[in-house]
């Protein structure tokens, strides 16, 4: 891979960059040319060798809720707004303060989704360990959930921070089981309520399957759609989850529908005694519980495979096959080359792949290792073949441009109005890789308004927020299309008394990102005043493909 021409060394840097990164800063096309294609691979792979710049790791350790374990996420974040809630609704007069106090409570609690979504922009801007910034955001979004669904706007933050990035490039079962203890995973695809029929702990809510999380660990997270599963081993998988949640919150232990509509003496101390019982169940600091009290402990016959009767132990037993089975190499290596490769991957490069994951039993690393050196990656004819995403769009554009950043809220308002909010997607198949889903009219003017506006120094990225931005307040509603790109981005460049951002320098951006444009981009940037260069650069056709 060394043994090339200059001009394909400069090509294939660019290529690693826009693909193993999420596009150069200024002097990484340097560096890389300096080190090596293939060095620069391996160094990727192996980001523990990589050290992580002290300023970098010094924001990051500001933001507290990142090292919250799920159960004290929901102590200081959650329980405060369910106790003001409940206190409101007791009032009959509608009192005004605890009202407020609701209200408080869920502006506090929105910290925690602010602190997440600027420490995954800020990783992916400034972080030198850009391969596990890639790939977290990748399984992230391969293993989805929302963090608009209830419980998940305080724990979403911690499913990535906890179960997919220490795991970016390890045993894929290892993932799979990290994501499938995590509260915040079992939260938002209901197996939470994945209750055994007729067992001990079936009452209320809590009193049939939910195949919800079954299927999806099949048809998305593991074997993929077309993967060789059939309805009974989605039935089948449904009574292995049973059980496998979190506990169950003491305000939700009992149902109206369960109790009797009038209770005796005996019935409401007997209610007290189960209450106070369950105020000590058992959980570990990551909110995953196993109710052994609504599992089905029946043996099970699960892909051909045979699970003896059993607890907890049946789950690993299922998340083993599912992650050892041919399908799931053959869908994960797929995805894979989709995302690293093309929108339409080389089927000898995904089935090669999927070899290596069967004979390395899953290994993530080795997977990604022999897809970086293959020919079919390395074919130039792939080079600026995928279409940015939105997140992909504006994180580049920062990368590029070098500009300090001490406000995130422009970012990820670009990205939200683009139809890509970070966190925000709501179905489980997560957002989609390919061109046909991004690129459209609306969006194309949404970027090249976000290209204008930084480029002229109007995104106050520099400045530390206002009181209301740092609370992660919505941006106001507005009918004016251009008002509402203006409010989204947090353009106030106009506000009285606040001076713009300096200008990114265009000669820098134009080396930052190689120096290499088509005739078209050339010659607009020529034809155009000085000043319109660095928007013209990142509202480019070459600079909207990776």
């Amino acid at each position: 891979m060394d043994d090339i021409s200059d001009a394909s060394r400069r090509h294939q840097t660019l290529h690693l960059l826009n693909r193993l990164a999420f596009g150069p800063r200024p002097g990484d096309v340097e560096r890389v040319n300096a080190l090596g294609p293939d060095k620069y691979i391996r160094e990727q792979l192996h980001p523990e060798s990589i050290p992580i710049p002290p300023n970098l790791t010094s924001r990051i350790d500001d933001f507290r809720t990142l090292t919250m374990s799920p159960v004290a996420l929901f102590a200081e974040y959650e329980r405060p707004i369910r106790d003001a809630a409940k206190s409101a609704r007791a009032q009959a007069d509608g009192n005004i303060e605890l009202r407020d106090a609701t209200r408080d409570a869920r502006m506090h609690a929105r910290i925690v989704m602010r602190e997440a979504v600027e420490a995954r922009l800020m990783r992916a801007i400034y972080g030198t360990r850009q391969l596990q910034e890639v790939m977290t955001a990748f399984w992230f979004n391969h293993f989805n959930v929302f963090a608009g669904k209830g419980l998940d706007s305080v724990w979403t933050g911690s499913f990535e921070e906890e179960a997919i990035r220490p795991h970016t490039m390890g045993k894929f079962r290892t993932l799979l089981g990290a994501t499938a203890r995590h509260p915040a995973m079992l939260f938002y695809l209901d197996n939470w309520l994945n209750t055994a029929p007729g067992s001990p702990g079936a009452r209320g809510r809590f009193e049939g399957i939910n195949e919800n999380y079954a299927r999806e660990l099949m048809e998305l997270h593991t074997l993929g759609v077309n993967g060789g599963y059939s309805q009974q081993d989605v039935i089948a998988l449904a009574h292995i989850l049973t059980g496998w949640g979190i506990p169950r919150p003491r305000d939700e232990n009992e149902s109206s529908e369960s109790m009797p509509p009038v209770e005796g003496q005996r019935q409401r101390l007997m209610r007290r005694m189960r209450r106070r019982a369950r105020q000590f169940e058992p959980a570990d600091p990551s909110g995953f519980y196993f109710d052994s009290q609504r599992h089905d402990f029946s043996a099970k016959t699960f892909l051909n495979h045979g699970i003896p009767g059993g607890g907890a132990a049946q789950v690993e037993q299922a998340l083993d096959i599912l992650a050892l089975h041919p399908s799931t190499a053959s869908h994960l290596s797929f995805q894979l080359a989709q995302y690293f490769v093309a929108d339409d991957p080389p089927e000898p490069l995904v089935t090669k792949m999927a070899q290596k994951y069967l004979a390395t039993g899953g290994d993530i690393r080795a997977v990604l290792e022999t897809m970086f050196l293959s020919a079919e990656f390395r074919d130039p004819a792939n080079y600026g073949a995928k279409f940015k995403t939105p997140y992909e769009y504006v994180i580049s554009s920062a990368r590029a441009t070098g500009v300090t950043i001490n406000n995130y809220r422009p970012l990820y308002g670009t990205m939200q109005l683009l139809g890509m909010p970070t966190y925000g997607c709501l179905t489980p198949n997560g957002y989609a890789s390919t061109q046909d889903a991004w690129l459209n009219p609306d969006s194309m003017m949404i970027r090249l308004s976000f290209a204008t506006a930084i480029g002229s120094g109007r995104l106050p990225l520099d400045h530390q927020p206002d009181d209301d931005e740092a609370n992660g307040g919505p941006p106001v509603v507005t009918k004016n299309p251009n008002r509402k790109i203006k409010l989204l981005m947090n353009d106030d460049s106009d506000r009285p008394g606040r001076q713009r951002m300096t200008p990114p320098d265009p000669n820098t951006v134009a080396a930052a990102l190689g120096g290499y444009f088509s005739k078209s981009t050339t010659d607009a940037i020529s034809a155009a005043p000085a000043q319109l260069s660095t928007a013209l650069l990142l509202g480019s056709p070459d600079f909207m493909k990776r």
